[in-house]
């Protein structure tokens, strides 16, 4: 039986230098149980990745952000799925958002990500983006 394959996409909102990082909730399945992520979620069937993403922000946060360039794309094999994750780099006009699906919050510098657990897709585009981040 194949695993199935999800396309997702994320905002890496930026604040000066500070990006948002969110807390998943806790769920059946260790490996991303209350670990890091960027907001986002799942593509809808016809829709585009930067539509996707404005309708999860606004679901999860209610939040509305811009979604400007894509920054990156990993792939990530996970004991019971595969994830195909793409980041945009994305700008809010304010810091006015509600944690509707996340446990907490935190803005961070580049610097300060590795403090965190990320989920493994996740801990990819880090290591892919740092490079495009670093002066």
């Amino acid at each position: 039986m194949t695993n199935k394959h999800l396309n997702v996409v994320c905002a890496v909102v930026r604040d000066g230098d500070k990006i948002l990082c969110t807390q998943r909730c806790r769920s059946k399945k260790p490996y991303v149980s209350e670990h890091w992520e960027f907001p986002g979620g799942q593509i809808e069937p016809g829709e585009s990745p930067e539509a996707a993403l404005i309708r999860e922000i606004k679901e999860e946060m209610d939040w509305d952000i811009y979604v400007g360039k894509q920054l990156g794309s990993v792939e990530h094999e996970y004991p019971d799925f595969s994830i195909t994750l793409t980041a945009f780099d994305c700008i809010a006009r304010n810091k006015d958002f509600k944690l509707l699906e996340h446990l907490d919050a935190k803005w961070l510098t580049v610097d300060e990500l590795s403090s965190l657990n990320w989920t493994e897709a996740d801990r990819k585009l880090i290591g892919l983006m740092t490079s495009k981040w670093s002066k």
